[in-house]
């Protein structure tokens, strides 16, 4: 375990290196990071940010319909993140990610992860902001003063 961290980072480098599809469950963010390293000659790796799924039968369904390409997997890899999304940058996580994908990808791969960091990173703005604000499904510890 790293202390740094709070997370074995030795085992999510393992999970990212071996899995064929891997989903990524955050703390302050309700949806996933789906990435399906599988290529064939026609697709290339997939990466995307995507709702939450309702079971797990949901899961491999959803991405049937994302990569209809490929078959149903055997087995989906996934692993909690229990920190922000600046922290999985700094911790090499991200790099990890995005160094494997590059390798099975090419120019459309590096841009695809470019574009979920960025949404990552607006999601969990959005998040933070809302929990400061008191969005509906936060309880503020005070109200503002109507004059």
């Amino acid at each position: 375990m790293s202390e740094e961290f709070g997370v074995d980072l030795d085992q999510v480098f393992k999970v990212i290196d071996s899995a064929d599809v891997l989903v990524v469950r955050f703390h302050l963010i309700d949806k996933r990071l789906l990435i399906d390293f599988r290529i064939s000659q026609k697709a290339g790796p997939f990466i995307s940010v995507v709702g939450r799924a309702e079971s797990l039968e949901d899961r491999f369904r959803s991405i049937k319909r994302l990569r209809p390409e490929f078959p149903i997997p055997d087995r989906v890899q996934h692993f909690p993140w229990p920190r922000s999304v600046g922290v999985l940058l700094a911790a090499g996580v991200w790099q990890r990610i995005v160094d494997r994908l590059s390798a099975l990808g090419d120019d459309e791969t590096t841009d695809a992860c470019g574009r979920v960091m960025e949404e990552l990173v607006a999601l969990e703005r959005a998040e933070v902001f809302g929990a400061i604000r008191g969005a509906d499904h936060y309880q503020t510890l005070w109200e503002r003063q109507r004059a």
